[in-house]
């Protein structure tokens, strides 16, 4: 996963796939939420919002899917900040089958910091801008 500064890997289950005998579209998100999540703790978004309200939260996000999953499989899944304002970036996403060996999906999320004390959108804390700074650009 070169040029993905934040990777995990994900075991695929055979309760994930769905009458159509693939994975179900709904965990490509849940995948791509993990990996988010582990990024979210890297630049140290979740002790933000303790401290100051501040978090997380997702304006938009996409997915492409570009071949099926099934079981028995791993995938990794990737993540990177591509674009950086003062109050939002956004992260891409790449999902890679161990057992096809090649991207099955790709996608992106637009994060906007919001003050969650005043239910608004807020400036990104300087720490967390800074922290995405020195991973991605």
């Amino acid at each position: 996963m070169d040029g993905y500064n934040t990777v995990i890997e994900q075991i695929i289950r055979w309760g994930d796939m769905d009458s159509m005998g693939h994975v179900n579209n709904v965990l490509f998100f849940r995948y791509m939420e993990n990996v988010r999540i582990e990024y979210y703790e890297k630049i140290d978004f979740w002790n933000s919002k303790k401290y100051t309200g501040l978090g997380p939260i997702i304006a938009s996000t996409y997915c492409k899917f570009k071949a099926p999953l099934t079981y028995p499989d791993t995938v990794s899944v990737g993540t990177k900040t591509i674009k950086l304002e003062d109050d939002r970036f956004t992260m891409k996403f790449s999902i890679l089958s161990h057992k096809l060996n090649r991207e099955v999906a790709e996608g992106e999320a637009i994060v906007v910091s919001y003050d969650y004390n005043n239910m608004k959108k807020a400036l990104l804390p300087t720490e967390v801008l800074n922290k995405i700074k020195e991973l991605d650009f």
